[in-house]
């Protein structure tokens, strides 16, 4: 049996065959190029998927659907991504429009919600009944699974997570809310507290302002980590003050949810243990349920980039 997934973002269009076991056996992939139009981007969705399954010399017949994951408030049940600001878009009935090009069988979620999907079909959740998925990319998005299903909330626009407030007044958010944890935990907040510490003068002679030679463009979300690595105090102090708040939000969220595990994806759990350890022994110091004998685990995502393909499809099953 054969599966194929769909990841719709804002900057790639990457479409999978994934076989039963959750293994991508052949993607293929177009850029976005938005703003345009529904149409345009469900043609070239189409484009993609079928050159996926040409890859794995295969056809439309020979899967019973296609899910798709995509950024917004997705109604699962209508097929109606309700609105996504990526594109600004609003009631896109993006499951009748992909089954008049491909004449299959079309599931679509929200794109975080598929790859926590993804996880927990068959990466680091897997064994659980309840997890939660956290991702650290350009924002801060989230995955909820509760007894095995996907929570979406009552208006399809549950998880957003990165959106929980953890500084009152603090940080602009992209949401229009301030202090939000996405504003201070996504890659682009470490990139913000880079830039803000190599204002300061007397930084400008550390390692850290050495590695970018002045050219604030080639922070990334990895700079501060890397300029940690070489011995640099200034960076060190940039990754101990990002991963407090990380550590905040998920505390956060972990006293809301209780899951069996807890797991971090995304471009900065790229760092593995260097940011899981200290995770961890926050959530061990600061947890509510410290004196419970069942804890919730706290660990790394284990797909990569291929999770949103993954849980998109198997929205199916």
């Amino acid at each position: 049996m054969y599966y194929l997934g769909i990841d719709l973002g804002g900057t790639n269009i990457v479409a999978g065959v994934v076989d039963e076991d959750g293994k991508v056996l052949v993607k293929a992939s177009c850029k976005t190029n938005a703003p345009r139009s529904e149409a345009e981007i469900c043609d070239d969705m189409a484009a993609v998927a079928l050159k996926a399954l040409e890859g794995a010399h295969l056809t439309k017949d020979d899967i019973s659907f296609i899910g798709i994951g995509a950024p917004g408030a997705v109604n699962g049940a209508t097929g109606v991504i309700e609105f996504t600001n990526n594109f600004n878009f609003h009631n896109w009935p993006i499951v009748d429009m992909m089954k008049e090009r491909l004449g299959t069988e079309i599931y679509v979620e929200n794109d975080a919600n598929a790859a926590a999907y993804g996880e927990f079909c068959v990466g680091a959740a897997k064994d659980a009944n309840d997890a939660v998925i956290i991702t650290l990319g350009t924002g801060v998005g989230g995955g909820i699974i509760i007894d095995g299903m996907i929570y979406s909330g009552s208006n399809y626009a549950g998880a957003e997570l990165g959106h929980i407030v953890i500084q009152h007044g603090g940080r602009q958010c992209t949401c229009g809310r301030r202090g939000c944890w996405e504003a201070y935990s996504s890659a682009s907040g470490i990139i913000n507290m880079t830039k803000d510490a190599l204002a300061y003068p007397g930084n400008s002679n550390s390692i850290l302002a050495q590695m970018i030679g002045g050219d604030l463009t080639k922070i990334t979300g990895k700079t501060a980590f890397d300029a940690m690595n070489y011995g640099c105090p200034v960076g060190r102090a940039i990754v101990s003050e990002y991963i407090d708040y990380l550590g905040c939000g998920i505390v956060n969220i972990i006293n809301i949810f209780q899951p069996e595990i807890l797991c971090i994806g995304g471009g900065v759990s790229a760092q593995g243990d260097v940011l899981l350890k200290p995770i961890q022994q926050i959530v061990e110091a600061e947890r509510y349920t410290k004196h419970n004998k069942v804890q919730t685990q706290v660990t790394l995502c284990q797909l990569g980039n291929d999770a949103g393909i993954i849980g998109a499809a198997f929205l199916g099953k």
